[in-house]
């Protein structure tokens, strides 16, 4: 995530903690958006949960072009982030302020019953994945609160578009209307009802 970008979401995540509610997010990877999530959660009373299998998403997976060599388990050979997110969690001083939830996030939404005040989706970047995300959990952002999106780009030329998709979809549900863009971040406050 490039600086202008992180400084976005830490900017949202300082808005959406004062409401007092839990900051999520989908797609932990190796936690450099966590810890931004966790420094607005510590500073309003609150905790930031983030959401991953610590597997990969499609362009992480061996041949892909994000592939990266280092997190890959020796002994499963499948990639395994979560050690190196706890490792970036302690060096931040920041475990205390993160609950990690290691799954599928459509199993932990399904479970989830309490109100959100912010809702960061930087999962998989398939149809399926983001729209589950999108599904999952946005009904349980309360007004007011933040649904923010990463990798949002209106021309396929620049990446992917289930991002961009479910960035449409929030919007046309009435239930959200954006106040911020910054690059493919995009901001988006809950004024409705209808997702």
């Amino acid at each position: 995530m490039p600086a202008d970008e992180g400084l976005a979401l830490y900017a949202a995540a300082v808005e959406a903690a004062r409401l007092g509610l839990p900051l999520l997010e989908v797609g932990t990877y190796c936690g450099r958006s966590t810890i931004l999530l966790a420094g607005a959660a510590r500073a309003a009373g609150t905790v930031a949960v983030t959401v991953d299998h610590h597997r990969g998403s499609e362009e992480q997976q061996p041949g892909w072009e994000y592939h990266d060599s280092s997190v890959v388990d020796p002994v499963t050979g499948l990639m395994d982030t979560l050690p190196t997110f706890r490792r970036t969690l302690f060096a931040a001083g920041l475990e205390e302020y993160v609950v990690a939830l290691v799954g599928r996030s459509p199993r932990a939404a399904a479970l989830w019953g309490s109100p959100l005040g912010l809702v960061f989706v930087d999962g998989g970047h398939t149809d399926e994945h983001a729209s589950a995300d999108y599904e999952g959990w946005a009904p349980h952002i309360v007004r007011d609160g933040l649904l923010v999106i990463h990798d949002v780009f209106a021309d396929p030329a620049d990446g992917g578009q289930a991002p961009y998709r479910i960035h449409r979809r929030a919007l046309e549900s009435g239930a959200f209307t954006e106040i911020s863009a910054t690059r493919s971040l995009r901001v988006l406050r809950r004024t409705g009802s209808g997702i």
